[in-house]
């Protein structure tokens, strides 16, 4: 299986391409291969699907390409390739190993034809490389904004490419070949100066002198008439060196070497050279770092923001992510790229030592370009003018590492056009992308792998391989953070004859976890500690009680609880935070943090990890009652609020039952961490009631794994002697095994479940359980019994006014009377439960009740008006994406009809259930 961007954007597999159908779900796939193995938010699809206001349904229409995303990749055994579409939250993520993508494989050659010695390797690095593209990157799909972005940078990326593999050949004395190469893609971009430049000077070594500056002139005048400027400087000099008949020695890596320098440059010596001599380019570099590991995307990723016109680099991540090892690790790594040397200089933004003066970092700088001490001024302003003037006419490297805010590295940009800055910086600098083009390139933790890796390099491959269970562990531990790792590399290094089982079983306790990843004065804590005091006072009271957040994600509702505050306050916190790369955004307003981030600021503030619990707890239970409101308003309220119970400054609203559903399911593990907590806290009233305001979600996946969180919620309801509570709790979890097929423990769990409702004073809560109970005693051949319950159920509801509950009894009933061959009856009951009026959000029952009376309709004989309701019970059912429903209606018309549309329907309703499964 490959996946192609480099062309049309296609899916190719053994037996031909995947049929991927209209442009938009081209499109859609294209935006997830670009983003491969990150999530891709339902906002970002829709800038990539419209180009102008995007439909009302857009949500659906993206949702109906993913799913038949979803089926091409399973038809054509995708995760045989370990290929997945996966829905994370309000986002898709498309997980594959780079390898597939030829856009990635494009990016690979191109590293390591960098890395090679001569320029035959490295021509053959960048054939290869090019040989990959079928066309214009990201034909065939419907260009949204992102997406001729991107397409856009793909193409400067081939163009780049392209130059650079027309000096290779140049190196070789292959000038023909090189000025064939650029002659065809000259005529395609004829405005692209650096492609004429490089044209020009193939030309002239072929011995084409006068074809050289004929496309010196015709291109001046394009640029004249159509944008109205003079040819830039890669144009001038390589005219002027033409006409000298000097064209200079060509390379096979850096562009700014294409031409020798003329006497009049003044810049090009390196600044503190002999006259007449070499030059002798600046090196400001610190060593390289040793023991680097993986970030192979990264490295790309820079090398990309480094193609152009003066860029600016920012490389972004939280502490003791290997920001700096990063930065210098590519500068190392390209040092032809910067023919007139490296400037670095750590700006110190997070450290207890302060910013060094700026007039210092420029003092540093411009002695190092051959400025004498005398010549340097004493003013910022002006020296950054001087160091600006010099940098004009150099290929330089500028490194300012560990930035911390945009107006100090603004001071300190160079102002050549062959010069590169890279930034490093535990902040975004969004004003440095807003004012400067900043390209950023972030930087997320190790994979675990890479961190096995990066111990080895320490400890070597013999200790490692020894415990490779062991060595896995301590990578997840440290989080996949390079300090964490290295300090606890460090630690183990002095320590032969620890194993590396003994140091993570000593990390797996939370409580010292970050007192052993210090070592001197190096450590986790440490970094975190100078990032942290870097915020401001409302920040730091908000990641201090984020650390008590039992779940991994928070949302501005829930951060406002732990915190006391309202969803504003919160959401500009969270903002702040995730700014200085403390907590992250993984989907728009939802939030994590790391683990060792989470320890940190769970010492912070320790003395209210209780009143943080309580008001998420009670966030938690205000948000789950609002959208079972919203999701089944007829449903009676599972339970009264706790006596201390504290209401949230603000709860959620929900503006559908989809709206809340997603939500329900989306929170599932983050509730489930809660209850969790709350039943350790000794906070049982809290537990039961998180886990039971679930039920909606359990009520329509009930085969999805609820029993043990069931579990944990009557536990809870037994500790508080709660008779109410276990009432509830037990017929819940009753129909969750019926409906798992554990019908024996079913049974023996309702039996009860009815006389304490009764002895809590609970008539809908008896009505409820008596209706799971008859379920179970139907399935079990109790018919009789189950009737008699079902019927008693009904008159319950009915006494105290339930139409939602009387209609819940009228439909059992309905079905247990079909059972019992009792057509008539079974009609009668089901028509009485639509009479009741089944709200629009419960069409789900309204389906169940059509199918009822289509079932008892047949068995009557009148087959015409039973096919008729059993088919609209099943378009009702799949309206409203109730496969389930649509598979039982299906399965009776095909009992009574051969008709091929029923057969259709149905195969696609089991399909859907085995996708969402």
């Amino acid at each position: 299986m490959e996946f192609r961007l480099l062309g049309t954007v296609s899916v190719e597999t053994l037996t031909g391409p995947l049929p991927l159908g209209p442009a938009k779900r081209r499109s859609l796939l294209a935006a997830l291969l670009l983003s491969a193995n990150t999530p891709v938010s339902i906002g970002r699809l829709t800038e990539c699907l419209w180009d102008d206001e995007p439909p009302s349904q857009a949500r659906g229409v993206i949702q109906g390409h993913v799913s038949r995303l979803r089926a091409l990749l399973a038809g054509a055994d995708a995760e045989a390739y370990g290929v997945e579409l996966a829905t994370l939250g309000d986002a898709y993520v498309l997980r594959a190993p780079e390898t597939l993508l030829d856009s990635q494989r494009f990016e690979e050659l191109l590293t390591l034809a960098r890395e090679q010695r001569g320029p035959a390797d490295a021509a053959l690095m960048l054939k290869e490389a090019l040989s990959l593209w079928q066309g214009p990157a990201l034909s065939g799909a419907f260009a949204g904004p992102p997406l001729r972005v991107a397409a856009h940078s793909l193409e400067e990326s081939r163009l780049a490419t392209v130059e650079q593999l027309s000096r290779a050949y140049g190196a070789l004395g292959e000038h023909h070949r090189a000025a064939a190469l650029l002659t065809a893609e000259a005529a395609a971009h004829p405005l692209r100066e650096s492609l004429a430049a490089e044209l020009m000077l193939a030309l002239f070594r072929a011995g084409r002198q006068s074809d050289a500056l004929d496309r010196f002139h015709r291109t001046r005048r394009l640029l004249a008439d159509e944008l109205g400027i003079d040819p830039g400087h890669e144009l001038a000099d390589a005219y002027a060196l033409i006409l000298r008949g000097a064209p200079g020695p060509p390379t096979a890596t850096a562009p700014s070497e294409a031409a020798v320098p003329s006497p009049g440059d003044g810049g090009r010596t390196g600044g503190g050279g002999p006259p007449g001599g070499e030059p002798h380019p600046v090196d400001l570099l610190p060593r390289a770092p040793r023991g680097f590991h993986g970030r192979a995307a990264e490295l790309a990723a820079l090398s990309r923001s480094a193609a152009g016109e003066a860029p600016v680099c920012l490389v972004t991540g939280p502490a003791g992510v290997g920001k700096t090892a990063l930065a210098l690790q590519w500068a190392h790594r390209n040092p032809a790229l910067f023919p007139d040397g490296r400037l670095f200089a750590d700006l110190r933004g997070f450290s207890t030592a302060g910013e060094p003066a700026l007039i210092d970092v420029l003092r540093e700088f411009l002695l190092a370009l051959g400025v004498s001490p005398r010549r340097v001024p004493e003013s910022v302003p002006a020296a950054a003018a001087l160091f600006r003037s010099l940098a004009a006419r150099r290929g330089l490297l500028v490194v300012l590492d560990n930035a911390r805010d945009s107006a100090t590295v603004r001071t300190l940009l160079p102002g050549g056009a062959d010069c590169v800055t890279l930034v490093t910086s535990r902040h975004r600098l969004e004003g440095l992308i807003a004012s400067d083009a900043a390209r950023p390139v972030p930087l997320d933790t190790l994979e675990t792998d890479d961190g096995t890796a990066l111990l080895a390099g320490v400890l070597g491959e013999e200790r490692v391989l020894a415990e490779p269970v062991a060595a896995r562990r301590l990578s997840e531990l440290c989080g996949g953070l390079p300090l964490a790792l290295r300090v606890t590399a460090a630690r183990l290094a002095g320590r032969p004859g620890w194993t590396l089982a003994t140091l993570a079983g000593e990390l797996a306790d939370e409580r010292g976890r970050l007192a052993y990843l210090d070592v001197d004065d190096t450590g986790v804590a440490a970094a975190l500690r100078l990032t942290v005091q870097q915020l401001p006072p409302g920040a730091v009271h908000q990641l201090a009680r984020l650390g008590h957040h039992p779940g991994g994600h928070y949302d501005p509702y829930a951060a406002a609880a732990l915190a006391g505050t309202d969803p504003v306050t919160a959401r500009a916190a969270l903002e702040r935070l995730a700014a200085a790369h403390l907590v992250t955004e993984t989907a728009p307003g939802r939030w994590v943090l790391h683990d060792l981030v989470r320890l940190y600021a769970r010492s912070l503030d320790p003395a209210s990890a209780r009143e943080a619990l309580i008001g998420v707890l009670d966030h938690c239970i205000a948000t789950a009652l609002a959208a079972a409101d919203t999701a089944e308003p007829g449903g009676e309220p599972c339970f009264v609020l706790p006596e201390d119970y504290r209401r949230p400054s603000a709860v959620q609203d929900f503006a559908d039952r989809a709206e809340a559903m997603r939500w329900l399911a989306t929170e599932r593990e983050d509730l489930a961490l809660t209850a969790l907590a709350a039943r350790e806290a000794g906070l049982d009233d809290r537990a039961w009631r998180i886990i039971l305001l679930q039920w909606p979600q359990m009520v329509w996946r009930a085969r999805d794994g609820w029993s043990p969180l069931l579990e944990l919620a009557l536990e809870s309801a037994r500790a508080e002697k709660d008779a109410y509570a276990e009432s509830r709790v037990r017929t819940l979890l009753g129909w969750v095994l019926t409906e798992e097929g554990r019908t024996a423990e079913a049974a023996a769990l309702l039996e009860r479940s009815p006389a304490l409702a009764r002895e809590a004073d609970d008539p809908l809560g008896e009505a409820t359980a008596l209706i799971n109970l008859a379920v179970v005693q139907a399935e079990l051949g109790e018919l009789p019994t189950a009737l008699e319950n079902c019927a008693r159920a009904a008159e319950l509801a009915r006494r105290e006014g339930d139409r939602h509950t009387e209609t819940l009894a009228l439909q059992h009933l309905a079905r247990m009377h079909l059972t019992a061959h009792r057509p008539e009856e079974a009609l009668s009951c089901a028509r009485a439960a639509l009479d009741l009026g089944p709200e629009h959000e419960e069409a789900a029952r309204r389906s169940l009740l059509l199918a009822v009376c289509g079932e008892a309709r047949l068995a009557l004989g009148d087959e015409e008006d039973g096919v008729r309701l059993l088919d609209r019970a099943a378009q009702e059912a799949e309206r409203d994406g109730y496969d389930e429903g649509a598979v039982r209606a299906l399965e009776a018309l095909l009992r009574v009809s051969a008709r091929a549309e029923f057969r259709r329907r149905h195969d696609e309703a089991l399909r859907r259930l085995a996708e969402e499964s």
